[in-house]
């Protein structure tokens, strides 16, 4: 039996985080009535900076706001579920990877029938929504990964941060930090879709193709990671770590790096850490490809154009540059538009770093992989875990992985 497009990629966008075309539910005049908003922001209430710009781009498009927050997941799943029941929000924030998937299934309508202008967002990072050419929303912001270091553990051990710049200089660094009888690296390499999260800009930096699991460019990424666990320099836990307990490790002030993201900032200034941030290295240096994280704001299908240009000015008004700044500061993202990236980091020169970061960061779903990509990443994640729990080596582990991924429909 033919299932619905939407019940079928319901499964695709819950891998994705962590549908035939349909419109949202009775439409409100354009010139007044209740929009709805829904974000995965519910650590933000209505008194909140980025409630306070919801209600001003409300306000200013005319209308009032109903303003609904959900975690992540359960906000994929929501959405699905109400594309189907034609009860679809008016304006929605979702979590990049699964733009594409909302948009191959009819759910979203594109920038050019909204009138979204995307025009001063960096290319890398609105490429998580480009499908078959046409783009969908445009991004509130960007995190992404870095190396987070302990200057003490490192001074301890007489190495110097700006010496690491790719992996040899970071495999020099971690044994000097092991003989010094300091502990290495945590990371998180937990079997769901922040293991994979965190893998990829090691397994991006090593010149390695999500379409090819099994290169000898991803074998390398992997076992540099498996040696780490071999050497003693990062601890056997990374491979039940999430991205929270791994950096509860780093906090105890015992390790010297530590990957993680922008959303850590201010805990790292709460745990009191002389702490520094480094890019995460390529193989041969440079700095690594790492994954984007963060939203996009997009308008689902509605049933009146009228209810649709009134959204798109909604969508317009929380991503212009006038307001994305409050927002990004709320929610400790990097900024999408160049121009307010160079605001950001005048008035907080740590960000330099994060900034920098952004600008080479990739989309998961990008290379027009689209709603493929949870169908790579499940499988890349137990591969990962095969090999550093030693159940395969990591070549085996991989060409498993790129097998399942081949056969996955």
């Amino acid at each position: 039996m033919k299932r619905h497009p939407i019940t079928r990629l319901l499964s695709v966008a819950v891998a994705a985080t962590t549908l035939a075309a349909c419109s949202s539910g009775p439409a409100p005049t354009a010139g007044g009535g209740t929009f709805t908003v829904w974000d995965p922001y519910p650590q933000f209430d209505a008194s909140s900076a980025w409630a306070k710009v919801v209600d001003k781009c409300g306000a200013d498009a005319g209308v009032k706001i109903a303003r609904q927050a959900f975690d992540t997941t359960d906000l994929t799943n929501k959405v699905l579920l109400a594309a189907q029941q034609n009860t679809a929000p008016n304006v929605l924030v979702v979590d990049n990877p699964v733009v594409s998937t909302l948009a191959e299934g009819g759910v979203l309508k594109s920038n050019a029938d909204t009138g979204l202008d995307a025009a001063q967002v960096a290319p890398n990072l609105l490429a998580a929504a480009d499908v078959k050419g046409q783009v969908y929303g445009v991004p509130i912001g960007a995190n992404t990964l870095a190396l987070y270091y302990n200057k003490a553990v490192l001074t301890a051990a007489g190495v110097d941060p700006a010496s690491v710049k790719d992996w040899a200089s970071l495999d020099a660094a971690l044994a000097k930090v092991h003989a010094a009888g300091k502990k290495g690296i945590t990371f998180s390499a937990i079997g769901t879709e922040e293991g994979s999260f965190q893998f990829l800009p090691w397994f991006w930096g090593s010149g390695a193709n999500l379409t090819d699991l099994a290169s000898a460019d991803a074998v390398a990424a992997l076992t540099q990671w498996k040696s780490w666990l071999d050497k003693g320099y990062a601890p056997n836990s990374v491979v039940g770590n999430t991205q929270t307990t791994s950096w509860q490790e780093f906090a105890t002030g015992e390790y010297a790096f530590a990957e993680n993201g922008t959303w850590q900032l201010q805990n790292a200034k709460k745990a009191g850490l002389d702490y520094g941030v480094l890019p995460i290295p390529a193989r041969t240096g440079g700095a690594a490809p790492a994954p984007t994280g963060g939203e996009f704001v997009t308008v689902p299908a509605q049933s009146s154009p009228d209810a649709e240009k009134t959204a798109g000015k909604i969508a317009s008004c929380l991503t212009s540059p006038a307001n994305v700044g409050d927002s990004d500061t709320a929610l400790t993202y990097v900024s999408a538009v160049p121009s307010v990236q160079e605001k950001q980091v005048a008035a907080q020169p740590e960000l330099k770093v994060w900034v920098e970061a952004v600008k080479v960061a990739k989309g998961r779903t990008g290379d027009n992989l689209g709603t493929r990509y949870p169908r790579i990443s499940e499988p890349l994640w137990g591969g990962v875990q095969a090999a550093l729990t030693g159940a395969k080596a990591p070549d085996a582990a991989l060409a498993a992985a790129q097998a399942t991924a081949a056969s996955a429909k």
